[in-house]
């Protein structure tokens, strides 16, 4: 895993995901980022709220 400064974690070689609920995502990348702001509207997945968010 690697966080990218002001934007999401970076996920490498997961098969599952868990959301802060417990929920499980299946992963069918190699590598998938995952939100870090709390802002996306597809969670966990970072959707690029974070470039407006960081504007706004």
């Amino acid at each position: 895993m690697r966080l990218c400064p002001g934007g999401p974690l970076l996920v490498r070689g997961a098969d599952v995901v868990r959301d802060e609920a417990g929920v499980a995502h299946a992963v069918t990348r190699p590598v998938v980022a995952v939100c870090a702001c709390g802002k996306t509207g597809r969670p966990p997945w970072c959707d690029g709220t974070h470039k407006v968010v960081r504007r706004g």
